[in-house]
């Protein structure tokens, strides 16, 4: 069974990963990965705000309860602007902890790619890379709307 730690933004901190929870169950968005294996969620807290404080001990305290993985949650990227932090995290994590990182929780909803598209945030080759995870078909991306 694979543990998971989630990471999610600090601007959403009232979230009661509803999204997260409901791909993670359907193997949806990165937890698709998992198509194939039994994950159990063991850890979930922010970043604890700009420029990511928490980043430092929550990862230490998953690892505590068997977490193997830590996902950056969508929100981080899909939020505007997207999370300044992001690579930092993803170096940070690994190199401090030596646990991998998987960026991205629930697929991209609608209402976030159609807005991200218009503005052009995701052009770049970078965040084909980032986004790939968690970018899923229109009528998946509608259904966490």
């Amino acid at each position: 069974m694979k543990k998971i730690g989630i990471i999610i933004c600090h601007r959403y901190h009232t979230c009661a990963a509803g999204k997260c929870l409901r791909a993670m169950h359907n193997r949806q968005g990165a937890f698709s990965i998992y198509k194939n294996e039994e994950i159990e969620l063991v850890g979930i807290t922010t970043c604890g705000g700009c420029p990511g404080g928490n980043i430092e001990y929550a990862p230490a305290e998953m690892i505590k309860n068997g977490a193997e993985v830590i996902h950056l949650a969508t929100g981080l990227v899909v939020g505007y602007p997207p999370c300044p932090y992001l690579e930092a995290f993803t170096q940070f994590i690994p190199a401090k902890y030596n646990i991998p990182v998987v960026i991205g929780t629930h697929p991209i909803p609608t209402s976030y790619f159609e807005t991200h598209t218009r503005l052009g945030t995701w052009k770049s080759g970078s965040w084909h890379a980032i986004i790939q995870n968690i970018l899923t078909d229109e009528e998946t991306r509608k259904a966490y709307n």
